[in-house]
């Protein structure tokens, strides 16, 4: 059977797709607003140009494709105060380099010598870091009132899971928007100012060496393999090629570093995360996308209250639900022995080693390969004495 082209894919806003299009605020949000706070970047700018781009890679792509803050990067300006240019620069050069990789054909070439097992392993320890996360950072939050939030979410999630009717997903939204609307935190959201931002060739620079060379493994391995393979396993019938993710990886950090944005990325926790949660189109990562821009463009202190109040430990639940999506995708790799060994190796690297990602990738693909070279001939010692 031919797959269906992605452009022919329908797009819906149903009640599964409102449930859908929190699946990953868990991460997004935290990311946003802790390099505002480290940086004092306009937030509503950050805002309304995250929020665009993402309606508008729901609307190309058709499916929940969302897009992230790149989190090698986020993770760098938050703990170094990355001056402004440096961070546009960065945005700009890992773009640059994506779009070269996806021109050139070079990304293809990677994705098909890197083995299934090495991805399925990025995509296990991406899964496993999401639940340390949520289990060590979000859920523990707001003491026990936090703990009776997060363990009324996990049973709403899992007395309603799998129910078309009722979307567990939609049920821990309104938990999370209600008790967000009731915090008495005053809000104060800055004027919009939005401007070209045009890097000195030293932003340039130092935006590579700084934030772009860290993120590119990370990059190629979750933003544009594990991506592409986890399209694959949840929509079959969807047409997506690397080339395509790269490219619009690339032109999104294009126009969000010159537009005074954040740098951005696809990602596999992303799109795991709004289906978990009953995303099936494009429709949850328009309305998510559409939920920003009103946040800083139309609805002011109300929609900001509920983004910047949800509650830490329903973010927590979320991401147990996007960690659980991540980590089921593994099961393929069960029949074969030493897919599985690599598998897992790979996953462990990512979770416990600093760049874990790289090292994971490489010494992943390194020891798989090297084993292939050394059974293969066995095998044929085998069949010849039989």
């Amino acid at each position: 059977m031919r797959k269906k082209p992605f452009r022919t894919l329908s797009i819906r806003f149903n009640r599964h797709e409102w449930a859908g299009s929190f699946g990953d605020i868990g991460t997004d949000l935290p990311l946003l607003v802790g390099i505002v706070l480290a940086t004092g970047m306009n937030a509503t700018r950050i805002f309304i140009i995250f929020g665009i781009i993402q309606v508008i890679m729901g609307f190309y792509y058709r499916l929940p494709m969302p897009m992230q803050p790149l989190k090698a990067v986020a993770v760098i300006i938050i703990t170094q105060h990355v001056p402004e240019g440096v961070i546009y620069g960065g945005g700009i050069m890992i773009g640059l380099i994506m779009f070269l990789l996806a021109l050139t054909g070079l990304v293809d070439k990677l994705a098909q010598f890197i083995p299934q097992c090495v991805v399925r392993g990025i995509q296990l320890g991406l899964g496993l870091s999401l639940a340390k996360l949520a289990i060590n950072s979000y859920i523990p939050t707001l003491g026990p009132t936090g703990y009776l939030l997060a363990f009324s979410g996990l049973v709403t999630v899992l007395g309603l899971w799998g129910s078309d009717r009722l979307p567990p997903g939609l049920f821990v939204i309104f938990m999370g928007v209600v008790y967000a609307l009731f915090r008495q935190e005053p809000v104060a959201i800055p004027p919009l100012e939005l401007h070209f931002a045009f890097p000195k060739a030293i932003d340039m620079w130092t935006g590579l060496i700084l934030l772009a060379i860290p993120q590119l493994p990370l990059s190629l391995s979750n933003s544009v393999i594990a991506t592409k393979q986890t399209i694959d396993d949840l929509f079959p019938k969807a047409r997506v090629s690397f080339r395509r993710i790269g490219f619009t990886y690339s032109v999104a950090n294009f126009a969000s570093s010159l537009l005074g944005g954040v740098p951005l990325c696809h990602g596999c926790g992303g799109l795991a995360g709004h289906y978990a949660l009953g995303a099936r189109t494009g429709g949850s990562v328009i309305i998510y996308g559409s939920l920003y821009i009103a946040a800083g463009l139309i609805g002011g202190v109300l929609f900001a209250k509920v983004i910047y109040n949800f509650p830490l430990p329903l973010l927590g639940v979320i991401l147990l639900c996007e960690a659980a999506a991540l980590c089921s995708l593994v099961h393929d790799q069960f029949s074969d022995t030493l897919a599985l060994s690599i598998t897992l190796i790979v996953g462990g690297m990512v979770v416990c080693l600093p760049y874990g990602y790289l090292i994971g990738l490489c010494l992943g693909t390194i020891l798989f390969r090297f084993a292939k070279m050394l059974v293969l001939p066995r095998k044929g010692v085998e069949k010849a004495n039989e």
